[in-house]
Protein backbone atom coordinates (compact mmCIF):
# COMPACT_ATOMS: atom_id res chain seq x y z
CA UNK A 1 0.00 0.00 0.00
CA UNK A 2 1.73 3.84 -1.40
CA UNK A 3 0.53 6.42 1.27
CA UNK A 4 1.97 9.90 1.65
CA UNK A 5 4.39 11.26 3.86
CA UNK A 6 4.41 14.99 4.76
CA UNK A 7 7.68 16.02 6.85
CA UNK A 8 8.47 19.91 7.87
CA UNK A 9 11.67 20.91 9.86
CA UNK A 10 11.19 20.51 13.38
CA UNK A 11 12.19 23.43 15.67
CA UNK A 12 14.43 21.53 18.09
CA UNK A 13 16.33 19.89 15.06
CA UNK A 14 15.51 16.93 12.86
CA UNK A 15 11.94 16.38 11.19
CA UNK A 16 8.15 15.93 12.35
CA UNK A 17 6.93 12.84 9.84
CA UNK A 18 3.12 13.17 9.03
CA UNK A 19 0.46 10.89 7.09
CA UNK A 20 -2.21 12.35 6.08
CA UNK A 21 -4.12 9.44 5.15
CA UNK A 22 -3.72 7.70 8.75
CA UNK A 23 -3.28 10.77 10.99
CA UNK A 24 -0.12 9.04 12.36
CA UNK A 25 2.74 11.43 13.36
CA UNK A 26 6.10 11.04 14.27
CA UNK A 27 9.65 12.03 14.36
CA UNK A 28 13.18 11.63 13.22
CA UNK A 29 16.80 13.59 13.36
CA UNK A 30 17.27 12.53 9.59
CA UNK A 31 14.44 12.91 6.71
CA UNK A 32 15.34 9.10 6.80
CA UNK A 33 14.63 8.10 10.12
CA UNK A 34 11.40 10.23 10.20
CA UNK A 35 10.25 7.94 7.29
CA UNK A 36 11.18 4.75 8.88
CA UNK A 37 9.88 5.66 11.90
CA UNK A 38 6.59 7.14 10.24
CA UNK A 39 6.55 3.29 8.66
CA UNK A 40 6.27 1.83 11.58
CA UNK A 41 4.08 4.21 13.35
CA UNK A 42 1.45 3.66 10.64
CA UNK A 43 2.11 -0.33 10.23
CA UNK A 44 1.34 -0.40 13.94
CA UNK A 45 -1.79 1.80 13.55
CA UNK A 46 -3.16 0.18 10.58
CA UNK A 47 -2.77 -3.27 12.24
CA UNK A 48 -5.72 -1.91 14.95
CA UNK A 49 -7.75 0.45 11.86
CA UNK A 50 -7.39 -1.30 8.50
CA UNK A 51 -7.80 1.25 5.88
CA UNK A 52 -9.49 1.37 2.57
CA UNK A 53 -7.90 4.08 0.47
CA UNK A 54 -10.27 5.14 -2.33
CA UNK A 55 -7.78 7.03 -4.15
CA UNK A 56 -4.53 9.00 -3.83
CA UNK A 57 -4.08 11.88 -1.76
CA UNK A 58 -3.01 15.44 -3.55
CA UNK A 59 -0.44 17.36 -2.71
CA UNK A 60 -0.79 21.29 -3.46
CA UNK A 61 0.05 24.77 -1.84
CA UNK A 62 -1.83 27.69 -1.19
CA UNK A 63 -1.25 31.57 -0.14
CA UNK A 64 -2.05 33.76 2.63
CA UNK A 65 -0.99 36.98 3.08
CA UNK A 66 1.87 38.14 5.08
CA UNK A 67 1.37 40.08 8.34
CA UNK A 68 4.65 41.92 8.56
Amino acid sequence: MELSAVLTPAIEGGYVAFNPETGTTTQGESIEEALINLQEATELYLEEFPLVVSGRSLLTTFQVAAHA
